[in-house]
């Protein structure tokens, strides 16, 4: 691994300081790159002790979860770029009742990530504000060095893929986690990784409404849909998704709604094979036939639009799933909420971890007021 680097390393140093440069077109075969590059740093406990006798080595015993963390939806309140936000729900994250001292990958947005998608829907992510470096004022891209500095001290990899949406990052990187044994939780608002829940994969969400983060799991979605995660990206490919600009089929055809997409793709399994049924045979009332028949392109547009690539060329370090080394969060997270202080921003914030435990609460669907129980439970 070409562009790992020690520094300060001497047999009586307490840790060992890895520099990475993560580029965005990485080969490990290749020691250069013509893309753009982010640069990670955390520290490592070593496993040897001192010597006596005889030789004594510490097994750092690989843990159960990985975490991954969608920094930009965690950076905002509402629809408003907010750091105090930012500094909030990564204070709870870090807390025993979540993360604590598991393992956690931060990823973030790539420049230009969303343009593949534009391209097939222009309205995409149309009124969001940019996460970017350099954003003007207002923008929370100004803050994206002070958010990277405190997830670096806190011994967080921060990876950034230009070209590509931290979501297909995610969903590239757990397929690779998985077949490493472990079992991961995606820490985001975003409805989109509900398509990679599994027995091993489950997301804890942050509520706003009730200032906890809550597991969501397998069972949880069964009892929220009545069919399994794998139908999740059907589903969402007929209702639309409005937070990401993605129009629903009943944009067109008004009586075609949540239901009756629910229990089409029930019965039928995924959007094509609905799709290929509605073609050849009738599968609805007449309204639904036909907004099938005729919209079938504008409702498979839908599915490569909201479908993560789980293809993107990066790579899993092992450095990244060993235990996280918390002796930072506090002096970490004192400081972020010190500079919020002294920039005068508006919204109070407790300056500390919460140990606040994470609740059994309430998910909500608002559209169409239909409240779910989800439970707290870690895998």
């Amino acid at each position: 691994m070409k562009s790992l680097q020690t520094t300060n390393v001497s047999s009586s140093s307490p840790s060992h300081t890895f520099n990475f440069t993560h580029h965005s077109n990485f080969n490990p075969s290749s020691s250069s790159s013509s893309s753009s590059s982010s640069s990670l740093s955390f520290k490592t406990t070593p496993k040897t002790t001192a010597l006596t006798a005889t030789t004594t080595t510490t097994v750092t015993h690989k843990p159960k979860r990985v975490f991954f963390l969608d920094v930009n939806p965690l950076c905002y309140e509402g629809s408003n770029p907010s750091l105090h936000s930012f500094a909030r729900w990564f204070s709870l994250f870090l807390s025993p009742q979540i993360a604590h001292n598991s393992p956690v990958i931060a990823v973030v947005d790539g420049d230009r990530g969303s343009e593949h998608r534009r391209k097939l829907l222009p309205s995409y992510k149309a009124n969001r504000k940019k996460f970017i470096a350099g954003g003007g004022a207002g923008y929370v891209g100004r803050f994206h060095p002070v958010i990277s500095d405190v997830l670096r001290k806190c011994n967080v990899p921060v990876i950034k893929v230009d070209g590509h949406e931290a979501d297909d990052v995610v969903a590239t990187l757990v397929e690779q986690v998985l077949k490493k044994g472990f079992r991961v939780v995606i820490a985001s608002p975003d409805k989109d990784f509900k398509q990679l829940i599994s027995d091993n994969v489950q997301i804890v969400m942050p509520l706003p409404e009730l200032q906890r983060w809550s597991f969501y799991t397998m069972r949880h979605y069964r009892d929220q849909y009545n069919c399994d995660p794998e139908s999740d990206l059907s589903l969402r490919s007929i209702v639309g998704d409005e937070v990401d600009g993605v129009p629903g089929i009943q944009n067109l055809v008004p009586n075609f709604g949540w239901k009756t997409a629910l229990k089409l793709v029930r019965k039928h399994g995924s959007l094509e094979a609905l799709l290929n049924a509605a073609a050849v045979r009738t599968v609805g009332k007449p309204y639904a036939q036909d907004a099938l028949k005729n919209h079938a392109n504008y409702l498979r547009r839908n599915y490569k639009v909201l479908a993560l690539k789980r293809d993107v060329n990066v790579q899993l370090y092992e450095e990244w799933l060993v235990e996280r080394d918390t002796h930072n969060d506090t002096i970490a997270l004192s400081t972020l909420f010190k500079y919020l202080e002294e920039s005068k921003e508006l919204i109070p914030m407790t300056n500390c971890v919460s140990n606040r435990p994470a609740i059994t609460s309430k998910y909500v669907r608002k559209k169409h007021n239909n409240p779910i129980s989800v439970e707290a439970k870690v895998m």
